[in-house]
């Protein structure tokens, strides 16, 4: 598992239209295993890739370390139940976020409270890089996948 990102397979990002995302966005690129991670918000949400619901830990997993650099602390992934008993993983800063979400959706709680997975403390990398990929870094990153 790589140490700063979280992961053991170094290219299983981006999940949803990786050319597109790739292209487009701005990357968080681990300077460890050289994973790139969207971390541009969604300007309909104005939420960045790290907002939003995940259908499980492991892909939770995958954008943490997005939500950790761009908060500058160690953030968590909490597992989150509607009234109907589905599960969804969603990250946050920490319990103080979670109840402000538990809040505003009523059908929803945290039975834990507590985060299923989280990297206890925050380690800034000296060699991260976040921004936009050249043509040439895209083709060999989805080369390599």
């Amino acid at each position: 598992m790589c140490k700063e990102c979280y992961v053991t397979d170094s290219r299983c990002t981006p999940l949803l239209k990786p050319l597109d995302c790739l292209k487009n966005h701005t990357q968080y690129i681990c300077s460890t295993c050289g994973r790139c991670i969207c971390i541009e918000a969604d300007p309909k949400r104005s939420l960045q890739r790290w907002n939003f619901p995940f259908k499980t830990l492991e892909i939770a997993k995958m954008y943490l370390r997005a939500a950790d650099y761009t908060t500058k602390k160690a953030c968590g992934i909490y597992q989150i139940e509607n009234s109907r008993g589905q599960s969804i993983y969603k990250i946050f800063t920490g319990a103080d976020d979670l109840q402000l979400y538990l809040n505003k959706h009523k059908d929803k709680s945290c039975s834990a409270m507590a985060p299923v997975y989280t990297a206890k403390e925050f380690i800034a990398y000296p060699n991260t890089q976040v921004r936009r990929l050249s043509d040439e870094e895209i083709e060999k990153y989805l080369s390599e996948r």
